[in-house]
């Protein structure tokens, strides 16, 4: 059988390399690796605000990763003072990408910021800077990773994934879905920061707050991969 074909959502931020310094549409490689050793095959889907959303016919399954906050203005509130400035092409692409896998009940996982995008395409809103309301550290500092644990509903698609209701996560963030709309809970940290969404009305959709595209998560959340490609296959063979 051949390998399932994902498209991967990317930043759109200034890059270096070489003799050049501009803008450019950009992906760390964690992602890339962990996705093809995993047994698919990656396209990558830069920000783009056209609405047409066509590209997703030819995919099985769509993944919206980790990057920069989320614009306030979409679910109704004015920026924090530590909120990012707005990356609205990236927003627009990635709820509409969203929207149209929903609508072809595409498999979707989404990492981190993915899952905020997945709150607020359901109506739903964010808390803007963790540190104003709990103690528990989601990040120490941008780009650094810490552990904490979370627990998961039993039956849950995270939990099946996972082996089990409990389990570590990495963390890196300082904003969180406050409010999932009408996504279903089914994970929280020990603050109560939301973990993990799903909507059981598709056929996978699961959002996590951590990252599993981190090399040193490979072993743990091999299951949540696994999952996803696993219904990524069918959907590829089912279309």
């Amino acid at each position: 059988m051949s390998r399932p074909v994902i498209g991967v959502s990317t930043y759109l931020e200034p890059a270096k390399w070489g003799a050049w310094d501009v803008t450019a549409s950009t992906l760390p490689y964690w992602y890339l690796d962990l996705f093809q050793e995993s047994g698919a095959r990656v396209v990558l889907l830069p920000p783009d605000t056209d609405p047409d959303v066509s590209v997703l016919d030819r995919l099985d399954g769509l993944v919206i990763v980790g990057g920069a906050d989320v614009d306030p203005s979409l679910y109704g509130e004015k920026p924090h003072e530590t909120t990012d400035a707005p990356r609205v092409s990236r927003d627009t692409s990635e709820i509409a990408l969203y929207r149209g896998a929903r609508e072809r009940d595409m498999p979707v996982f989404g990492i981190c910021r993915g899952l905020q995008i997945m709150a607020v395409a359901h109506g739903g809103s964010l808390h803007q800077n963790m540190p104003d309301i709990s103690d528990v550290t989601h990040r120490v500092k941008p780009g650094q990773f810490n552990d904490h644990e979370a627990e998961f509903i039993e039956g849950s698609l995270v939990a099946k994934a996972m082996g089990g209701t409990e389990a570590t996560v990495n963390s890196s963030h300082h904003q969180a879905v406050k409010d999932p709309g009408d996504l279903q809970i089914t994970g929280v940290a020990p603050d109560g920061t939301i973990e993990v969404c799903e909507d059981p009305r598709g056929s996978y959709v699961i959002g996590v707050q951590w990252h599993p595209e981190h090399p040193d998560r490979r072993v743990r959340d091999v299951g949540l991969i696994r999952n996803f490609l696993d219904a990524a296959t069918a959907y590829r063979t089912a279309h």
